[in-house]
């Protein structure tokens, strides 16, 4: 059993996703009612841990930080961005620096809400540019980092072919 419930935990840890006990069992070609057994197991074996994570089965099984730590999630992982706000993303950074007044005439009055997500999250700089009316945005280290991108964005709008 122990080495089921390894395997189980692998499965859960890679998918990275909510998934049945039917998924899992498919997976490694085991039995339904083994595989849950052996995912009833870890979920006692992660909560006597009292550890980080936990396995989920509200929805499927999942294994995830708990509560009480999603600040540093939030820290260290930027996730959970919605489609907008990753288009807003994409403008400022193909067209940076972009000052936030024309990010607001390509994107509409909402930018303003996706920029101030995005500067919490660390992955643009704001600036006040010279007259000091409207911000430049950049974006910043920790975006190229996180999009694994390498060189500035103007060399992947040539590698893509965008016109910026």
């Amino acid at each position: 059993m122990e080495q089921l419930k390894s395997r189980v935990e692998a499965v859960l840890f890679i998918t990275a996703r909510a998934v049945t006990a039917e998924e899992i069992a498919n997976i490694l070609d085991e039995e339904h009612e083994t595989v849950e057994e052996a995912l009833l197991e870890l979920i006692v074996d992660y909560s006597a841990r009292d550890g980080a994570l936990e396995i989920d089965d509200e929805n499927g099984y999942i294994l995830q930080v708990k509560e009480e730590h999603m600040d540093l999630i939030e820290l260290l992982c930027p996730v959970d961005l919605k489609p907008a706000v990753i288009r807003t993303l994409s403008v400022i950074a193909l067209k940076e620096p972009i000052r936030q007044t024309v990010l607001k005439d390509l994107r509409g009055s909402t930018a303003y809400e996706h920029v101030q997500e995005l500067v919490e999250k660390g992955l643009v700089s704001k600036h006040r540019d010279k007259n000091g009316r409207s911000f430049n945005l950049k974006t910043t280290p920790k975006f190229a980092e996180y999009f694994k991108i390498k060189g500035d964005t103007r060399s992947l709008a040539k590698i893509l072919e965008i016109r910026v």
